[in-house]
């Protein structure tokens, strides 16, 4: 610890709590590329970009309609949707005539649409930084063990788990859920059965992406809104569904988690090096399991 201070329960605790905030919203994201990478099997590099993309559209949004309550609330609605329109004519126009290519070049591909869609959002919006300010019901504090944690973290503790659980039960519940699953395993059982495989790549492709844009949505009350915030959130997002097991829901969640908490705890720990802690832990878990921590789907 440095120095010699004494860490308190009360600081344990809010850093816990500040790890899990940045877990969820690595979750919101990295569910998306997990669900797309086990559905379609495209490590989709752009999805950072979509992120990005999803941060502004949410700014914009905020901005139209005032920053009050309303705006904040109306972004994080048609955000998400933004992004999910963009996806689709992506998907529709490129990316349905490719899911037959070795993944080699469809990596490359996604990287060439990432660069291409950070210059379309530098046009659109611009380099300047921008910031987006939570509604009343989400500024301020809450006091636990004596110490403030800001009420929109604590917000998105609870939007994190209703993402996990509600794609959860789309994957496992639902009839799209299970037949984007079985068109993962067997695209010609299910297309030979009368079912348009296209369009379920084209539906699975899009809630991806519309998570990745639910993410920018709601990461962007917390950090600086800028050129450049896809390129930190697409590393970070390949490294935890590795850790996790490609395409595994639940392994994105579990990987996110550790991602946040170690980051938050070296903060508290060794703030110099506080970005060293999630890469050491994934070069650990990589090393002891290569394959990933639960089972992957590929």
């Amino acid at each position: 610890m440095e120095g010699g201070q004494t860490i308190t329960l009360a600081a344990l605790s809010i850093t816990l709590l500040v790890g899990l905030s940045r877990a969820m919203i690595l979750f919101i994201v990295t569910s998306g590329l997990s669900f797309v990478l086990g559905v379609l099997r495209v490590p989709n590099v752009a999805h950072g970009s979509l992120y990005m993309i999803g941060a502004f559209a949410a700014y914009s949004i905020s901005a139209l309609f005032g920053s009050g309550s309303v705006g904040f609330w109306l972004a994080l609605i048609f955000a998400p949707l933004v992004v999910a329109l963009i996806s689709l004519i992506a998907e529709r126009s490129l990316f349905c005539h490719l899911y037959e290519r070795e993944h080699l070049m469809l990596l490359l591909f996604t990287f060439a649409l990432m660069l291409i869609l950070g210059d379309l959002t530098k046009i659109v919006w611009g380099a300047d930084y921008r910031s987006i300010m939570p509604p009343s019901l989400l500024q301020g504090f809450v006091t636990i063990f004596d110490s403030p944690f800001p009420k929109y973290n604590l917000f998105l503790l609870i939007i994190g788990p209703l993402v996990a659980i509600g794609l959860w039960l789309f994957s496992t519940k639902t009839k799209m859920g299970k037949i984007a699953r079985a068109a993962a395993v067997d695209m010609e059982m299910v297309g030979a059965i009368g079912i348009n495989v296209s369009w379920v790549f084209a539906f699975a492709f899009v809630l991806g992406c519309l998570l990745a844009g639910l993410g920018g949505a709601l990461v962007s009350p917390t950090i600086s809104v800028t050129l450049g915030m896809d390129h930190d959130i697409i590393i970070e997002a390949f490294l935890i569904v590795t850790i996790g097991g490609l395409g595994n829901m639940w392994g994105a969640l579990v990987g996110s988690l550790i991602f946040g908490i170690t980051q938050s705890f070296g903060v508290l720990l060794w703030p110099q090096f506080a970005i060293v802690f999630p890469y050491l832990a994934v070069v650990i878990i990589l090393t002891l399991k290569p394959t990933g921590l639960l089972k992957s789907v590929w």
